[in-house]
């Protein structure tokens, strides 16, 4: 170094430790689309697709595969709900979170950009392993991933008003996770301008002026424990308020300003995050840049390559650019090769070569297949390249065209006998699934029957496959340069059919639509899983899952060029084979919405030892509006190089021809996926084409074998099914064999059995690895990574280890510190004197106590092997009532006492009502001293008493009035009957005292309803059924004989039931005046009514409807009922309900709407009364702005109006809410109740006490929904029954026509939207809007397939309604009374019957699909009933009770008979029901567990399909999926059957969805 050097590096030095400053933009680590960031979609509350990780991250304890990216400032390992459940909350949110600035953050109309990757790149790495030594200098870390994530000029979500315009303020900051396989270190950045806003205001904080500061930290999330309940994880928090948000560029901690470091996950043992403590502030110097790093050599110089002869390649070959770490590798490559031999010639006898054996000095019994000669330039890589991000060949290497004239040289390679491998030696190279064989030169590997492949790599025969992988290089497109950067590659065959799917994602434009044409990229599964024809074997048969694909792509006219390299490189623990792809050179351009087609074709692929190669030349069509149909033609030259067994036996190929008979690509823009679809056959060349009527199905693909069976051909048509291997069944439908659970498995010690589909796999037991065959598990010496701290020994034991301090030093060996000369405190001398128990070796599960840096015992202790926990005092002493058992929430010792019990909470609440005063003669419960419910209540006004069980609930008979002996409520009773509960219901009614004059039943000593009730005030009798319903024609009045119930008589019918009520109204008395139907003889309505007071007469259909435009006034002919009529428009309808309003008399001054010719609504209407008009919609709906008071002009109706702001008045929400903030004093704590309600003012249907888990549903008025409270994480799945407002202009009501084929049904809110199925796969691009229904909220949703209608429940109106798929099909209401919740709704097809839930009055009820013949199945032993399904051809129902207290799924015939309980243990909130017809197995989706199974109808077979669901409500099942919808996703997820494949479908739309059908375009 020269002195000038040396003088500046000194003055830099000076710099940099005299001043500090903070880190400049364009220092911060290197991001945008340049550097292959995937983009963040626009908006105020964006979540990223998921992002799977290439290699798992731990955070926290636990290791995770993906990540989320919100507009949020945050980062979560889950999906994220919406922001409104978190984004104005403080720390700790209740799902793990990554948050440099978790504020509310707004990117839409292009207010900043956010940009995210994952990367392996060696700069980003290296820099990364530099900052994390400067914050932990002790620290071993290597990173071998990076994840970078950066918010530039965002902006605050600001609501803008007249007199505030935006601020401007803007916000750049970046988060770099760097992590290995055991440790994970976060790097937050903060630029010297980057920070302008601290906080933001919450959304409903309407004109309080307050700011929220952002949120930095970490948070592990709510954990499970027990079976489906959460406690709160750990946290850390860097922000506390706004100065410490500004600190964030002020200061560091790692030396510079802006930069901070964390330790946010270890896979062995972690507690909490740790900062870095090399603290930075901010002062003003000269900028000193960030050292450059560059990229270092590779050490693994093993995979060595056949070399080219140069004097060989093409001088007109296009010459790529290789990415910077590849140039170098090879320039190091060339560095370290020994003088005057070339850097990639293979040794002669390395280790691992599979040398090709001299045919003269093999004995006769192994020269049976002469070898094919090679192409004399063929590139040949015996190991596949290891290094990720490096094309597997050198930049010179060539793609060769296979001549015959060439020789090959046998003797590249000697064989000698001394280094002879054999199965003894080195079996452990075969798979699981093969056997070894030797043959005289070495040893060759075998695929076992039942599997495929070379023998290293075996697979089940006919099971489905997958393929994962990344896709990297660069391609120009018209002259730009695109970098794709470790974009996911996914790809499934069904081997069974030879049809391979590809997809992959993240493709930005311009060249996803440049690649369609690129087919060969996923032609290359297509090749390896072909079905093959006779005398034939696919790819994957003879190279297995190591190999190198090399092809080279030519487009004509233009001459662009592309590389392709695929490197296979082996198995992952799921069985899958893992490719990656690297890209190189130029492509058409293809005008943006373009359609590339593809005609079938054939390939011929020639075989030699080690080498497969094939050209051909392909033309394909592109369609674009620009350009109209244009013809291009490419050219492809490949090779395929592999490990080939020489000593054994060979398959004697020499040629073959791959058959691509359908080819499908195509672009999704808004997905950015490119896909290719390939339906591939390969067998010999030169077999001719059979007439299709004379091909088997098996290779026609025309069976209907299950997608894991194999088709095996017979003679002519004739086939037969197979299951795959590990698979059972009959071949149509199978099902994969667990051979872990059936024992069948070959795990030895310190191992067990993981299942995979068709097969399993071994893993080690913790703290034991694969030795070096593969197979046995040995243990792992821990203390060679130095675990324990410097001054402790470490002894090793089988799966374990132990740190102890050394003499002279005190601590858990993890760390130590020297005595001091102070003695030991109690605390070190107790713990001590366990950890050296038994000759210095601590007992095993033994307590050992937990102390503090001072020697003091910590205020927590925990037993490490039970898991319990308790508080103790200063003398380690545990203090009475702390001791929590394991996974359940841990005490805080630092506060004195427990927390109120529901008891206390509910005694207090009702004490303190009013301002604090409890109300007079009001109920107050009594608690015992551990503040539960005593178990037996007295009310101090009534003198009531009773007994109740631990949740304070009454125990059914066991209230005694004043005066009488009380009950043992020691004494276990039988639950009340439904008419014990009818009867104590009423005569408790006001305070305790029965309504006089009111009906009150009758209950025998059993407790059922006595046969024949009477009522005491009005002397009426009657017969009732076991249920308590009166019997159709059994009423009698005073004085009369009373009917003798004893003999069985028919059920009322609906007109019966309606002309009775009416006649009985007021206590018996029919109401002066009012309509009374008229009934036939079999209790019919007759088709012509008539009203007796005012004359009118009309027509009615079945169901006493009025028929439209049949009314006739008195004195006029009346019409012939018997003649079909027009049904009634909304119009009518509305109007006829107003004028017979009160039995049949229209309300005095009451407005009636005005209908047209045609039945439809005048666009102008008026009230007789009051005087005023204004102008409707179609729907009769008031535009708003057109009211007229009298005596002014009116509007004209036909001109649109602007509609003036309104202040609307303040909801019974809100003023309860006010009042109730008035009596806490402007200052409710966390304990206070303060109704929650939305941007309405209505009640939310959630209502918790303050910002605790204690939650319940509640209705449209606020009052509680019984069953609903929940004491979990898991919030009660509540319904709301406000419908939101809509804005106008309103959509049509009718129906917009669905497309053709099959699709989904889901009901959102005010509509009921359509996805399209693509076989299973949903069609988003074509989802549209079924029908609109403002003012509706739509829950459970059927479909009939015989007469191709809809039905659904609306919440809000509190109706059944129906609609016809035809185009302009409108709805109808074909149920309208007596519904209260209707939910979960069933269409049976076969009986034309319908079912449905009503979940306030907890019954399940049916009728025809007309609504008729209406009845209640079921009213007892209900709580909140929510699905139903019905199984039409066993006439099987099944439905869902999600009461939080006892969970349930339940079963019945059609007709109600034979009820019992289904699933009753290990459920928590069962939302979802579908039957599966295919499995015939019943299928719940649970909120609460997270779960979704499956069962038999018989209650056998229980099995997990999924397990880690975020918020399912409504499910269906078809094919070989389940699709459902989901409450945090507010979407649809699709879930295959074998766990394999998810999608998900986000309406534009954002609310939740409820009830899911399939609606197929002909009965299933």
């Amino acid at each position: 170094m020269t002195w000038g050097k040396t003088a500046l590096f000194f003055l830099q030095l000076f710099w940099t430790v005299h001043h500090v400053t903070a880190i400049h933009r364009h220092d911060i680590y290197p991001y945008g689309m340049f550097y292959g960031d995937v983009t963040l979609q626009e908006g105020d509350d964006e979540t990223s697709e998921v992002i799977t990780l290439t290699k798992p991250m731990y955070f926290y304890e636990a290791s995770f595969t993906i990540l989320y990216v919100a507009t949020n400032g945050i980062i979560s390992t889950q999906d994220l709900p919406m922001e409104k459940q978190y984004v104005d909350d403080g720390f700790p949110t209740d799902f793990p979170v990554i948050a440099p600035f978790l504020a509310d953050i707004d990117t839409s109309k292009g207010k900043g950009s956010i940009f995210y990757r994952q990367t392996e790149s060696p700069t980003v790495l290296k820099r990364a392993e530099a900052d994390v030594r400067r914050g932990f200098p002790d620290a071993t870390f290597t990173p071998t991933h990076a994840f970078v994530a950066t918010w530039e000029n965002v902006s605050a979500y600001e609501e803008l008003t007249r007199s505030s315009g935006p601020s401007n303020r803007i916000n750049t900051f970046q988060v770099v996770l760097a992590y290995n396989e055991k440790d994970t270190y976060a790097l937050f950045l903060y630029p010297e301008d980057g920070l302008q806003f601290f906080g933001t205001r919450p959304k409903e904080s309407y004109n309080v002026e307050i700011e929220l500061p952002a949120r930095v930290g970490f948070t592990r999330g709510e954990l499970s424990y027990f079976f489906f309940s959460r406690t709160e994880g750990p946290y850390y928090s860097v922000t506390s308020n706004e100065q410490s948000v500004k600190n964030l560029y002020q200061k560091g901690n790692i030396g510079e300003p802006g930069v901070w470091l964390f330790h946010v996950g270890n896979g062995y043992s972690f507690q909490n995050v740790v900062p870095a403590q090399h603290e930075a502030v901010l002062t003003k110097a000269p900028p000193v840049r960030d050292a450059v790093f560059p990229d270092e050599d590779y050490t693994d110089t093993d995979e060595d390559e056949y070399p080219i002869d140069p004097e060989l390649e093409d001088p007109t070959t296009t010459e790529f650019l290789e990415p910077e770490q590849d140039s170098s590798l090879l320039e190091r490559l060339n560095q370290e090769a020994p003088f005057g031999q070339s850097p990639l010639q293979p040794s002669v006898s390395g280790p691992g070569e599979f040398p090709h054996p001299d045919p003269r000095n093999l004995p006769p019994e192994d020269v049976t297949q002469p070898q094919r000669p090679l192409p004399k330039h063929a590139i040949l890589q015996v190991y596949p390249n290891r290094v990720k991000d490096v094309p597997p060949h050198p930049s010179g290497g060539q793609v060769f065209s296979v001549e015959e004239k060439v020789n090959f040289d046998s003797g590249v390679i000697h064989y000698s006998t001394d280094n002879k491998e054999t199965c003894e030696r080195l079996q452990q190279q075969c798979s699981q699934n093969a056997h070894c064989t030797d043959y005289s030169t070495g040893f060759c590997c075998h695929c076992n029957s039942g599997f495929y492949g070379n023998g290293r790599h075996c697979l089940p025969n006919g099971a489905p496959h997958r393929v994962n992988g990344k896709v990297r290089g660069t391609v120009l497109v018209g002259g730009t340069a695109v970098q794709l950067d470790s974009i996911d590659l996914h790809a499934y065959i069904v081997v069974g059919d030879g049809r391979a799917y590809t997809a992959i994602s993240e493709v930005p434009e311009p060249v996803g639509w440049a690649l369609m044409p690129v087919a060969p990229i996923g032609g290359l599964f297509g090749w390896l899983f072909a079905l093959e024809l006779p005398n034939s074997l696919n790819g994957f048969s003879i190279t297995g899952a190591e190999f190198t694909r090399r092809a080279d792509v030519t487009f004509y006219p233009g001459n662009q060029r592309l590389s392709i390299v695929q490197t296979a490189t082996g198995l992952d623990t799921q069985n899958y084979l893992n490719v990656d792809t690297h890209l190189q050179g130029s492509v058409p351009f293809i005008p943006p919405g373009a359609t590339v087609q593809m005609e079938p074709f054939k390939d011929t692929y020639q075989y030699y030892p080690s080498l497969i190669s094939s050209s051909s030349a392909r033309e394909f069509t592109v369609v674009s509006a620009e350009n109209g149909a244009e013809t291009l033609t490419f050219q492809v030259k490949q090779n395929i190089t592999y490990r080939d067994c020489s000593h054994g036996h060979r398959s004697g190929l020499e040629t073959q021809e791959l058959r691509m008979e359908r080819i499908f690509v195509m672009y999704v823009k808004e997905e950015r996926i490119l896909r290719y679809a390939i339906t591939n056959k390969i067998g010999p060349l030169g077999a001719g084409e059979p007439e299709p009527e004379n091909v088997n199905p098996c290779y026609s693909g025309n069976h209907d074998c299950d997608t894991t069976a194999l088709c095996v051909p017979g003679e002519g048509q004739l086939f037969s099914c197979q299951c795959a291997t590990g698979y059972s069944g009959d071949g149509r439908n199978c099902y994969d064999v667990d051979e872990c659970a059936e024992g069948l498995s070959s795990c030895g010690a310190h191992s067990h059995c993981v299942n995979l589909p068709g097969s399993h796999r071994c893993q080690c037991e913790s703290g034991f690895e694969f030795g070096f065959d593969g197979r046995t598990c040995q243990d792992v010496d821990e203390c060679r990574d130095q675990p324990c701290h410097a001054q402790a020994l470490c002894s090793n034991g089988p799966g374990s280890f132990q740190c102890q301090c050394q003499p002279g030093y005190h601590g858990d060996g993890f760390q130590c510190h020297p005595q001091n000369g102070r003695p030991k405190t109690q605390c070190e001398q107790h713990r001590d004197s366990l950890q050296s128990g038994n000759g210095g070796v601590p007992p095993v599960g033994g307590f050992i106590p937990q102390c503090d840096e001072e020697g003091q015992y910590r205020s927590q202790q925990c037993h490490g092997s039970t898991g319990h926990c308790w508080c103790v005092d200063s003398r380690g002493q545990e203090r009475a009532g702390t001791r929590t058992p394991p996974g359940t929430p841990r005490r805080n010792c630092d506060e004195p006492g427990r927390p109120k019990t529901q008891c206390e909470q509910h005694r207090d609440s009702l004490q303190s009502e009013n301002g604090g005063v409890p109300l007079v003669g009001g109920f107050i419960p009594q608690c015992d001293e551990e503040g539960q419910y005593r178990s037996q209540q007295c009310h101090g006004s009534t003198g009531h008493c009773w007994c109740v069980d631990s949740r304070g609930q009454e125990r059914a008979g066991t209230r005694t009035p004043p005066g009488t002996p009380r009950m043992n409520c020691d004494e276990p009773g039988r639950p009340k009957t439904q008419c014990e509960q009818h009867r104590d219901s009423l005569q408790s009614g006001n305070g305790g005292v029965p309504l006089v004059g009111g009906f009150i039943p009758q209950c025998d000593e059993e407790g059922q309803y006595r046969s024949q009730q009477c009522h005491g005030s009005t002397g009426h009798c009657w017969c009732v059924d076991s249920r308590g319903q009166e019997r159709a024609g059994t009423r009698t009045p005073p004085g009369t004989p009373r009917r003798n119930c004893d003999e069985p008589g028919r059920p009322k019918t609906q007109c019966e039931q309606h002309r009775d009520s009416l006649q009985s109204g007021n206590g018996g008395v029919p109401l002066l005046g009012a309509f009374v139907p008229e009934c036939d003889e079999e209790g019919q309505y007759r088709s012509q009514q008539c009203h007796g007071s005012t004359g009118h007469c009309w027509c009615v259909d079945s169901r006493g409807q009025e028929r439209a435009g049949t009314r006739t006034p008195p004195g006029t002919p009346t019409i012939n009922c018997d003649e079909p009529g027009r049904p009634k428009t909304q119009c009518e309808q509305h109007r006829d309900s107003l004028q017979s309003g009160n039995g049949g008399v229209p309300l005095l001054g009451a407005f009636v709407p005005e209908c047209d010719e045609e039945g439809q609504y005048r666009s102008q209407q008026c009230h007789g009364s009051t005087g005023h008009c204004w102008c409707v919609d179609s729907r009769g709906q008031e535009r708003a702005g057109t009211r007229t008071p009298p005596g002014t002009p009116r509007m004209n109706c036909d001109e649109p109006v602007i509609v003036p702001p309104t202040q609307r008045p303040e909801t019974v929400c809100e003023r309860w809410r006010a009042s109730l903030m008035q009596q806490y004093g402007g200052q409710p704590n966390s304990q206070h109740y303060l109704p929650q309600c939305d941007s309405s003012g209505e009640f939310n249907p959630v209502q918790c006490y303050g910002d605790s888990s204690y939650c319940w549903c509640v209705d449209r008025n606020g009052r509680e929904v019984q069953g609903t409270r929940s004491h979990d994480a898991v919030k009660p799945a509540c319904i709301p029954t406000v419908a939101p407002p809509t804005m106008r202009p309103l959509p049509r009501p009718d129906v917009t026509p669905p497309p053709a084929g099959t699709f989904l049904l889901y009901a959102q809110g005010q509509q009921i939207g359509v996805l399209p199925l693509n076989g299973t796969q949903m069609d988003k691009q074509r989802s549209s809007v079924l029908l609109a229904l403002h003012g509706s909220i739509v829950v459970g949703i059927d479909y009939d397939c015989r007469e191709r209608k809809v039905y659904w429940t609306d919440l809000a109106g509190r109706t059944i309604n129906r609609a016809s798929l035809e185009p302009g099909s409108e709805s109808e209401i074909i149920i309208n009374t007596a519904l209260t919740s209707p939910e979960g709704l069933a269409v049976d097809v076969a009986r034309r019957r319908l079912f449905w839930v009503d979940s306030t009055p907890d019954k399940i009820e049916t009728a025809n699909l007309d609504g008729s013949d209406r009845r209640v199945l079921f009213q007892k032993d209900l709580v909140n009933p929510r699905a139903i399904i019905v199984d039409s051809p066993t006439g099987t129902l099944y439905w869902t009770d999600w009461n939080r207290e006892a969970p349930k799924i339940e079963s019945s015939s059609v007709d109600g008979q034979n009820r019992r309980v289904l699933v009753q243990d290990g459920i928590g909130l069962p939302n979802a029901l579908a039957y599966d017809s295919t499995t015939r197995q019943v299928c719940w989706a649970d909120a609460g567990t997270k779960r979704l199974e499956c069962i038999s109808p018989n209650g056998t077979g229980r099995r997990v399909v999924h397990s880690n669901l975020n918020y399912p409500f409504s499910m269906v099942s078809f094919a070989n999926h389940y699709y459902y919808t989901d409450w945090r996703r507010d979407g649809v997820i699709a879930l295959s059957r074998d766990n394999q494949s998810t999608d998900e479908y986000l309406p534009d739309q954002r609310s939740h969805l409820y009830g899911i059908t399939v609606a197929p375009p002909h009965c299933l």
